[in-house]
């Protein structure tokens, strides 16, 4: 799940109510795209962005209002200055948003809509990494990018990706991430030490899936360091790896399929872990 899924749920658990504004349409040229969410608490606290500026004022103008009114509403915005209602903003083109209060007490429809998606952290922004990403997200997984790599993990190459961290180095692959038994993990760094770095701090977190990339000898390799490092074969067993199924996948795009495969497969409930 992205940040936003885990903050909702923890205040779900906690009982306290909040506001979720989220963009539903777009036409033209707008800040940000249809998905784009930010979430209110009760004390005014946000987390996400719906684009900034002023359209993001407004939103959040009207998050507050519907805190003390508890009345959920779809709000149209015109980002051009030439119209009479308009915000006055560069980009031009228009936004629907929808603005929902959340009864803690009764979440069910919001956890239908929002909270349910299985989150895949895609750990190396390189060839694989940037052919499975869209594959994912169009079969439903919320889609996180993460390397130590600027010039890889970024909007320009992953534009639609829930999110993409750069992280300092694969030593601490997780920074201010978490995960639970709705997370997928797919593990294609550019090399066997940053795999074995983040297979090694995956196999100690609750997981879905855990997926790690390469050959058949490069796996046993990895696998003979971590029981040196104290694994069980039990623990191991739950590594999906050499990753994906069986289709005699050679370039990029054909193993993001193949990995995509094995983890619907998962997902539906006939994994062989």
């Amino acid at each position: 799940m992205s940040k936003i899924s885990y903050i909702s749920k923890d205040l779900i658990e906690k009982g306290e109510d909040f506001v979720i504004a989220k963009v539903v349409d777009t036409q033209g040229s707008t800040p940000r795209k249809k998905g784009a969410v930010l979430l209110m608490k009760q004390d005014g606290t946000r987390f996400g962005t719906v684009g900034g500026g002023k359209l993001e004022a407004e939103v959040e103008k009207i998050c507050l209002e519907i805190l003390k009114t508890k009345k959920s509403k779809t709000c149209h915005f015109r980002l051009t200055a030439k119209e009479q209602q308009g915000l006055d903003m560069r980009c031009g083109g228009d936004a629907d948003v929808s603005i929902e209060y959340i009864d803690a007490k009764n979440p069910a429809s919001f956890i239908a809509d929002f909270d349910l998606k299985a989150a895949a952290f895609i750990f190396g922004a390189g060839h694989v990494g940037q052919a499975l990403e869209p594959v994912l997200r169009y079969v439903n997984f919320a889609t996180t990018v993460i390397d130590d790599r600027p010039d890889f993990a970024n909007r320009e190459r992953f534009p639609d990706a829930d999110e993409v961290m750069v992280i300092d180095s694969f030593l601490d692959a997780y920074q201010g991430m978490e995960t639970d038994e709705n997370s997928y993990i797919v593990i294609v760094t550019r090399g066997h030490s940053a795999d074995y770095d983040v297979l090694k701090q995956t196999l100690k977190r609750k997981t879905a899936y855990i997926g790690m990339i390469g050959s058949r000898n490069k796996v046993a390799e990895i696998y003979r360091m971590l029981r040196e490092d104290g694994f069980s074969q039990a623990e191991l067993d739950r590594v999906y790896s050499p990753i994906g199924t069986s289709i005699f996948a050679e370039t990029p795009e054909e193993i993001a399929i193949s990995i995509a495969g094995e983890m619907i497969k998962v997902r539906a409930g006939h994994g062989e872990r």
